[in-house]
């Protein structure tokens, strides 16, 4: 190298070396992955297990639902209950920010809060929201349609507005600005009992009340995200409740979380995250029958039809109850009080084994036996009646804590890949 050269090395080194530095600054301030953190709480069943509630709520659940039935001339959109969501998150609406805790849904496409006007007379499901305030927001722009989502035993509904959504709290959060969303002002009864607010669907937007657009699908249009995808990583955390829950990584796959993706499987539909699912078995059980399933971080079980279920329930040393009686089998109960087969804390049980595509996925106990109350542990897994329409199956956080779950939006296929923590 010629002494010319070498002498404008040294001249501009230090400059270059700033120059570098300064590219990598701008490329993480200007890069768009967001993770937005969850907490954890104590589900419904567990609140109204622990008081000695859940048989009766059950039954009231089930006197309204019939009665919807009856007297409604469509059915209700399939969405949860949320008895069992456990993974909360914050997310603020309007400028500045008013925080709302939700569930973050992807069995579900709308993102509703109960507006400032949500009531209902004496027992008024409202009273104790965080409620949106419109006039409190300088980015807030009426829409004024109406809304109404139905769930089993009763509905949200109010009027349609557009705001910014931020997913999460933080000056880091993912921000996306002219989001249509629910202002309810009424709620179903059952929300009284639910610490949060209201509900962020992160499913497609032909799930969705009213074709509205879901605020991720507008982040993916807006292009506010590297790659139209989120990664779900949940943690565990037993029996412990307002703790750290997990990460929702929006725009990139979860590489901090989550091992090498293992597999990816093609939707079948492009409304929730439905994909077909071949086996699904336990210890000397096996069925490969083959269903559409859905991945749900709407609800904390496993669901699915209710022969099935009981199979896996009895190869896992318990049986359901017959007639509404409790029978025991191998040390092991259905309690109705729980709506949960109770089993030793400690069981030693074979892994849940899910075919997908041709990987075999499997669920140890640690994600299988979940606390039912302070002092009992059931399996995570309950019978579910989809009625002929939709999925037959619910994966919901066994299966998630298990294995991190890449939902691909812009490809319409799931990812899987295992969860980077200890049992």
């Amino acid at each position: 190298m010629s002494p010319l050269i070498k002498q404008a090395n040294r001249e501009h080194s230090p400059g270059m070396k700033t120059f570098v530095l300064l590219l990598a600054l701008l490329g993480i301030a200007f890069s768009h992955v967001h993770k937005m953190r969850l907490h954890k709480r104590d589900s419904l069943r567990k609140v109204l297990a622990a008081e000695g509630k859940w048989e009766e709520y059950v039954a009231s659940k089930n006197f309204l639902r019939a009665d919807r039935v009856t007297l409604a001339s469509g059915y209700p959109q399939k969405v949860n209950d949320y008895d069992d969501a456990e993974y909360v998150g914050n997310i603020t609406i309007g400028t500045p920010g008013q925080a709302f805790e939700v569930i973050l849904d992807t069995g579900s496409a709308n993102l509703w809060v109960p507006d400032s006007t949500c009531g209902g007379g004496v027992t008024n499901p409202c009273q104790n929201k965080h409620k949106f305030q419109s006039s409190a927001s300088s980015t807030w722009v009426k829409n004024g349609k109406a809304f109404t989502i139905s769930y089993g035993t009763g509905s949200a509904k109010g009027f349609l507005g557009q705001d910014t959504v931020r997913f999460g709290t933080d000056a880091g959060a993912l921000t996306v600005p002219k989001c249509t969303f629910g202002q309810a002002t009424s709620i179903a009864a059952f929300f009284k009992n639910e610490v949060i607010d209201g509900i962020l669907g992160l499913a497609f937007q032909s799930l969705a009340v009213d074709n509205v657009k879901p605020p991720f699908i507008e982040a993916i249009d807006q292009k506010l995200v590297d790659q139209p995808l989120f990664t779900v990583w949940l943690e565990h955390e037993g029996n412990k409740e307002n703790v750290p829950g997990g990460i929702y990584t929006y725009g990139a796959v979860d590489t901090d979380n989550c091992g090498p993706v293992i597999a990816y499987q093609a939707l079948s539909s492009a409304t929730y995250f439905e994909f077909k699912m071949t086996t699904i078995g336990l210890g000397s059980y096996s069925n490969s029958k083959g269903w559409q399933v859905i991945s749900d971080t709407g609800t904390s079980l496993i669901a699915g039809p209710k022969a099935i279920v009981d199979q896996i329930g009895e190869a896992a040393g318990a049986k359901n109850a017959i007639v509404g009686q409790i029978r025991e089998a191998a040390g092991a109960k259905f309690d109705r009080t729980i709506g949960l087969w109770i089993v030793d804390c400690k069981a030693n049980l074979p892994t849940l084994d899910i075919v997908i595509g041709s990987t075999t996925y499997s669920i140890d106990t640690s994600n299988f036996i979940i606390p039912a109350t302070a002092l009992k542990c059931g399996l995570a897994i309950q019978d579910f009646n989809g009625g002929g329409f939709g999925p037959s199956w619910i994966l919901g956080d066994p299966f998630i804590r298990q294995y991190c779950q890449i939902y691909d939006v812009g490809n319409k296929r799931m990812g899987f890949a295992k969860s980077l923590q200890g049992k």
